[in-house]
């Protein structure tokens, strides 16, 4: 059973994601069989991962997953491999604004949760002396969770190297420091209006990788770093899938337009017994005629929906699976992909699937963004009218029209009601929300 430890960061941008990537690339590469997994809703950091490591990177979520789906993902991770990086979300300590009594989400819960130890990674630019105020503020702030190393990013010199290094030494002699990284700009990771772009979209992905593999093996003391792993306190549990499966034989988009499903979820539908398969829309494929299910994860459909709106066979094949009286499922893009029209950034206007009566815009951008509780109100493919799920939302798309019954009743992470959300009909159901775990 493998030990794990978290790679978290006293804020975003300071450099976590480029020091997992590269130290998933060297020890796979060193023959240790490496798993990652990312705290909270992320696609896009995963999907980096699992080109780095070569295996399936889960998410971990204290807020939107049960204990046992917790603890089920987590033993998973710990039996297939020796080691587990964790990559945290945002800061250490930040959080969702849940209500009393309830997770955050945050990183530092996952880790007090889990008993991994702390690898922080602290952006040294613009600190000498200061950066040693920094790790120790981090490192005693909670007692029950242990920042046992560092790792200093962007220093700029040796003299830099050494200032930080004294002066961590005497402020806080007890966590390891495990390496200072230069500023390197081949390391800088590109980014969009959903965070960053997507390893699928990189042609340079393997030469990325590797200049950050071999900047961690100069830089970094990763033997130690590796050490300072701990097994999870988590017990092994069985949980039942996050999502109930839409049917037996599940078609399920999977290219860049639509490209962030959950592998825990596709994980958990094939323990059911669930028989996947997968279609590439920007191909013009159609899903498989055999297939009583359709899924439509999120993604990017708004910078190909031109392309998406004049292949004919893909639209063909959604209408044809639900005119047989397959369940269709649209999250967030997949939404959008059954709706009627998908305006672009540019205000051109695209037509979709037309099984759904949803209008959507991206000439009028207005983020939404949030954890999101949500039940159905009415029965259907993911339950009966009442069950609960959680889940995440994040796009950017304005609603133009939105006319139909509503899947679901809403709430954000403090439990305040927003409304209703999604549509329904008959055995076609969408939503902006990602589903994560049942309630």
């Amino acid at each position: 059973m493998g030990k794990g430890l978290i790679v978290a960061a006293p804020s975003s941008g300071s450099g976590k994601t480029s020091v997992v990537l590269g130290l998933l690339r060297l020890l796979s590469r060193r023959g240790l069989r490496v798993a990652s997994a990312k705290v909270g809703p992320d696609y896009i950091d995963p999907a980096f991962h699992a080109a780095a490591s070569g295996r399936p990177c889960f998410n971990l979520d204290g807020w939107a997953m049960r204990p046992a789906t917790l603890a089920r993902l987590a033993g998973r991770l710990a039996q297939d491999s020796e080691l587990v990086v964790c990559e945290g979300v945002m800061g250490l300590f930040d959080g969702a604004f849940a209500a009393p009594g309830e997770p955050d989400g945050s990183t530092a819960d996952l880790a007090a949760l889990t008993g991994w130890p702390v690898v922080l990674v602290i952006d040294a630019r613009g600190m000498a002396g200061s950066a040693a105020a920094v790790l120790a503020g981090f490192a005693r702030l909670r007692a029950d969770i242990a920042v046992r190393g560092v790792i200093f990013n962007r220093v700029s010199g040796e003299r830099h190297r050494a200032a930080i290094a004294n002066a961590c030494r005497a402020a806080c002699p007890e966590v390891h420091l495990l390496g200072f990284l230069p500023s390197d700009p081949g390391l800088e990771m590109p980014s969009r209006h959903l965070g960053l772009v997507q390893a699928c979209e990189r042609p340079d992905l393997a030469a990325f990788l590797d200049g950050a593999s071999a900047l961690m093996e100069r830089h970094l003391d990763v033997d130690a770093l590796a050490g300072l792993a701990q097994p999870s306190r988590l017990a092994p549990a069985e949980a039942s899938p996050p999502v109930p499966p839409l049917g037996g034989r599940i078609a399920i988009a999977a290219d860049s337009a639509f490209a962030f499903a959950y592998p825990a979820l596709l994980e958990g539908w094939r323990a059911a017994g669930a028989e996947l398969s997968f279609f590439s829309p920007l191909d013009d494929q159609v899903p498989d005629p055999a297939a009583d299910a359709v899924y439509l994860p999120g993604g990017y459909p708004e910078l190909y929906a031109g392309r998406l709106a004049g292949n004919a066979q893909f639209l063909g094949g959604l209408r044809e699976a639900a005119g047989r009286g397959a369940a269709l499922l649209g999250e967030c893009g997949g939404y959008m992909a059954l709706g009627r029209v998908l305006v672009d950034a540019d205000g051109v206007a695209h037509t979709m699937a037309g099984l759904l009566g949803l209008e959507t815009s991206f000439a009028r951008r207005r983020l939404h963004l949030g954890y999101r509780t949500a039940r159905l109100r009415l029965g259907g493919a993911l339950g009966l009218a009442g069950d609960g799920f959680r889940g995440h939302e994040f796009h950017y798309a304005t609603v133009l029209s939105e006319q139909g019954p509503p899947l679901f009743d809403i709430a954000d992470a403090s439990g305040i009601p927003l409304g209703s959300c999604g549509l329904v009909e008959g055995r076609m159901a969408g939503s902006f929300i990602h589903l994560i775990d049942r309630a």
